[in-house]
């Protein structure tokens, strides 16, 4: 029996992104993309299935036809404006409409399914996968995702990945901001602090994916690992192998008073009504706090990653100009 792979949430970043792995690394294999939104990549167009988490019978009805024999749950509302956790159904509400829908398809034979680090401040160490203590309404509804997949007693394998902060091609905010900040000139060094932190390249992430449902189900069942690239990335080389690819200026150094200071001021303009001041207190915060997670249980499954972090960087940065050229072609004609 061929593959049948179940992508929900696959017009997203990482859903794109995985579509396009399985459907040109899987002869033979069936892919689907199941979310309420058109793809973002053209080229996939007719393996889109447009269904809504939140609308249990059009769900039900939209999985049954495809009839998965594995299924990755990406699809979700990922953005931390919500103030509540009630403003994330896709996440709660949603995932309980999934779980009961699996149950009845009798194909489905491996599920993996995304939550979030945010379920835990960033730069803690959680000790087990109960140990959470989201600081956002996003996070707290991750919470009860991960909760409602765990006590739902799945009669398939499954597993709970929670993605660092994952970059590449067809990224949106905060990650495509900080390349094109860099290209622009505007993105500053924060002091002279040495910050390492788990992020994970797009590219590695939809392959450490594939890895996990061809073979590392039956020894990670049941369980909620970290997703990102190992080793850790140093944020200033980070910003400097950006930099170097985009062949612009030298990226300055701002001590950190004045830094605290501007972030003040943006913290003020986003009281009065600002969305996304360019710098606030907590964002400067997250810039300057470690963030390294425990990733060898995913390296001892999935094992060496086909991209170095530079590889990433020159893949990303040729997308960017890539999308920029077609944006242009597309205005003009």
């Amino acid at each position: 029996m061929a593959e049948r792979f179940l992508i929900t949430g696959g017009s997203g970043f990482i859903g794109t992104n995985l579509v396009e792995h399985l459907r040109t690394r899987r002869p033979g294999a069936v892919v689907r993309n199941l979310d309420r939104r058109p793809p973002r990549n053209r080229a996939h167009q007719d393996l889109w299935v447009k269904a809504d988490l939140c609308d249990l019978a059009g769900l039900s009805s939209a999985v049954a036809e495809v009839a998965p024999t594995a299924v990755v749950h990406l699809a979700a509302r990922t953005d931390l404006r919500g103030r509540a956790e009630s403003d994330y159904m896709a996440n709660t509400e949603g995932v309980k409409n999934l779980v009961e829908t699996l149950r009845r398809v009798k194909t489905v034979r491996r599920v993996v399914i995304a939550s979030s680090r945010l379920v835990c401040p960033i730069g803690y160490r959680p000790t087990d996968e109960n140990d959470v203590a989201p600081t956002t309404a996003y996070g707290a509804s991750k919470v009860v995702g991960e909760r409602i997949v765990r006590d739902a007693d799945l009669p398939f394998l499954w597993m709970i990945v929670r993605p660092t902060s994952i970059w590449g091609p067809w990224f949106e905010v905060p990650y495509r901001d900080l390349f094109t900040n860099v290209r622009r000139g505007t993105y500053v060094h924060a002091g002279r602090e040495r910050i390492t932190k788990s992020f994970g390249y797009v590219g590695n992430s939809v392959h450490q994916l594939d890895r996990l449902l061809e073979c590392g189900l039956t020894q990670m069942h049941g369980q909620t690992i970290y997703l990102g690239d190992y080793p850790p990335l140093e944020v200033r080389e980070f910003a400097e192998l950006i930099r170097h690819e985009f062949n612009t200026r030298r990226i300055p150094t701002v001590p950190l008073p004045i830094l605290q200071v501007a972030a003040k001021v943006g913290d003020f303009l986003q009281y009065a009504g600002w969305k996304e001041p360019p710098l606030t207190s907590f964002r400067l915060t997250n810039i300057r706090t470690e963030m390294v997670y425990d990733l060898e249980p995913l390296a001892s499954v999935v094992g060496p990653l086909p991209y170095k972090l530079d590889d990433g960087v020159r893949q990303t940065v040729a997308w960017m100009r890539n999308e920029e050229k077609n944006t242009c072609r597309h205005s003009e004609s």
